[in-house]
């Protein structure tokens, strides 16, 4: 409020006081006084009265998030902007259901029983190249952290030394790196290797019952190295292992991304709630960056059964692979999805390679314009360093 304001303020109430008559002197100093206390109070109200109108939402609008997994840090973007009111701030009421083994959410986005969904990009094009109209509209990791990992006496060393073994990877749209790299090396999945179907635990290496198993950095890499080892009476160490990194083996792919069915973004109305959606993820994500041990919290309010040890390292592991983001978090790079659909075509996981209109910028480059004021690239950011407990207690 100007000041010029605040004058005609004081002295209309000061008029209004003693309109035409003559007062004394120790009348006016009161009624001077009682002014200066009306127009300090109209100064400290009128703040809270814009807030309150910018707050009120003229209509909620209600949406479902379809996870690729079950409750754990990798998603704690979402939890967060949740648990911290973002969504709300965004007149959104959101529901986070919860993925699993069985769960494709493709084909959950697909049937409207969500309208926003997580997923890779090697099962998104695969679903693509089915037929289905999706659409990436935010990709969050911008590197890939998935691994195959075998005991350090077995020498499996790389991809090549995967004939003849028994290998465990999860199915149900997680299973694309792994037979991009066989097909590059020439190793047949249904002659050469043995497939074996992964549970949601290590068990299967830990007991020697296949010769390597799957592993994301930020989840079943921490359940080995969670685990005794019988030979030493201490955790297992990143030496007593052989890591096969599809990054080096050039078959990484593009993983955590949001998206969304083409023609429900087609509506207009569905495309201020993408926005508004995804400037309310994003403060999410940037929180966890910036607080990870109180997102850490926050996940394992939504499971409790979760060990802290485990999600720290997780929370760590998955903001490794977020940041930095060069061009803003949750902007495709054009290169980069180039590459992730050449090898999905080359090695037979799509007939077609997918062009670029099957995501699009648009929506999370609008939400950045509105998160200036955020550090929405991490350049900066630097990772803990966090010490793991037995079983992630």
């Amino acid at each position: 409020m100007s000041r010029g304001i605040g004058r005609a303020i004081y002295e209309d109430s000061v008029c209004f006081l003693i309109g035409n008559g003559r007062l004394k002197k120790e009348e006016l100093v009161m009624r001077k006084i009682f002014s200066i206390v009306i127009f300090t109070c109209f100064l400290f109200t009128i703040p809270v009265i814009v807030f309150a109108a910018e707050g009120q939402c003229a209509a909620i609008d209600k949406v479902t998030l379809q996870l690729k997994w079950t409750p754990q840090a990798q998603f704690a973007g979402y939890y967060v902007a949740n648990e911290l009111g973002y969504y709300k701030d965004e007149c959104l009421d959101v529901t986070i259901r919860p993925g699993g083994l069985s769960t494709e959410p493709e084909e959950v986005v697909s049937k409207g029983d969500a309208q926003f969904g997580i997923t890779w990009q090697a099962s998104m094009l695969s679903f693509v190249d089915k037929g289905m109209s999706v659409k990436a509209i935010a990709q969050v990791f911008q590197t890939g952290g998935m691994r195959l990992l075998s005991w350090k006496e077995s020498n499996i060393r790389s991809a090549d030394d995967l004939k003849g073994k028994k290998v465990a990877v999860w199915f149900g749209g997680h299973q694309w790196e792994l037979l991009a790299t066989l097909a590059k090396r020439g190793l047949d999945p249904d002659k050469d290797v043995t497939l074996v179907s992964q549970s949601m635990d290590m068990n299967l290496l830990l007991e020697h019952k296949v010769d390597v198993a799957s592993a994301m950095t930020y989840n079943e890499l921490a359940q080995v190295l969670e685990a005794v080892n019988p030979a030493t009476g201490k955790l297992f160490q990143l030496a007593d292992l052989n890591v096969i990194d599809f990054n080096k083996e050039g078959n990484a792919m593009l993983e955590d991304r949001i998206f969304v069915m083409a023609d429900w973004l087609k509506d207009p109305k569905n495309q201020d709630i993408a926005v508004r959606f995804l400037r309310a993820s994003l403060r999410g994500w940037i929180y966890c960056r910036n607080h990870p041990d109180d997102a850490v919290t926050i996940v394992l309010k939504m499971a409790p059964g979760l060990g802290r040890s485990h999600q720290s390292w997780q929370m760590n592991e998955v903001n490794k692979l977020i940041w930095p983001s060069p061009h803003g978090i949750g902007v495709m790079d054009a290169k980069r999805w180039d590459e992730t659909a050449k090898i999905l075509h080359r090695y037979h996981v799509t007939k077609t390679v997918a062009d670029r209109s099957v995501y699009t910028n648009e929506f999370v480059e609008k939400a950045l314009r509105s998160l200036k004021d955020l550090d929405t690239k991490g350049a900066n950011w630097k990772p803990q360093v966090v010490t793991l407990a037995e079983g992630g207690h």
